[in-house]
């Protein structure tokens, strides 16, 4: 792969880890060799089953994934989307196995995770990529429990839009949502007919725009106060 190719797939990655910690040369370095076996998911396959083993842990360079438990009846809970620049499979302690099965939403390209030198700037970085990763989980567990459907959807794009400007993938406005409403409705609890409701209701409201795929958070200040929302960041810190 052409050395502009290389630097434009880990750019999400780079972005992302640079924000948590700056990285040294030795981080960037040891990140465009990881790179270099790079693989892809399709779209709607299964990136890891729940319980399977977990060889290495990966970074995602592009596309969005999630975490979902199924239940025997059919019905499942998304438990959280993964971004680009973010971490699979990452776990402190020996033959770590998925806790949840890994499903691609769209098609994925991940790489290897360099390993980290202790004490390393990219070992910074991955330990508050693992406190956010608890911080979002944190969250969606109060959203699910404690929110109204308008609340939960305000709280869900809130930290979307958050988690991808870390990543440049957003700006202080906009960000693409490569999603569908149903699984919209299978992150946040609810029917496919509720959170059409809910994205009119908000429309209507000025608190959004969505069009194309693409979210613009009207007024966020005023999405934020309304569900006390808290930067994951300093909650991580």
């Amino acid at each position: 792969m052409p050395l502009s190719a290389v630097h434009l797939i880990e750019e999400p990655a780079i972005r992302r880890l640079d924000a948590l910690a700056p990285l040294a040369d030795a981080d960037r370095q040891a990140l465009g060799v990881a790179v270099e076996s790079k693989r892809r998911v399709a779209a709607r396959k299964e990136v890891l089953a729940e319980g399977e083993p977990i060889r290495r842990a990966s970074v995602l360079l592009s596309g969005w994934a999630c975490r979902v438990r199924e239940l025997k009846d059919g019905r499942r809970q998304i438990l959280g989307f993964v971004l680009p620049g973010e971490m699979i499979g990452r776990y402190q302690y020996a033959q770590p196995r998925a806790p949840a099965a890994m499903l691609a939403l769209t098609e994925l390209v991940l790489c290897p995770a360099p390993e980290a030198v202790p004490g390393s700037a990219l070992a910074e970085a991955y330990a508050i990529s693992a406190a956010l990763e608890e911080t979002a989980l944190l969250r969606q567990v109060t959203r699910l429990g404690r929110l109204s459907a308008l609340e939960r959807t305000a709280d869900l794009l809130l930290e979307l839009h958050d988690r991808l400007i870390l990543s440049g993938l957003a700006n202080d406005r906009s960000f693409s949502l490569p999603v569908t409403q149903e699984t919209l409705a299978d992150v946040l609890g609810l029917t496919s007919v509720h959170v059409n409701r809910t994205l009119q209701v908000m429309r209507r409201d000025g608190l959004l725009t969505l069009s194309g795929g693409t979210v613009s958070l009207a007024d966020r200040a005023r999405l934020a106060a309304l569900v006390d929302y808290r930067p994951a960041l300093a909650s991580a810190a």
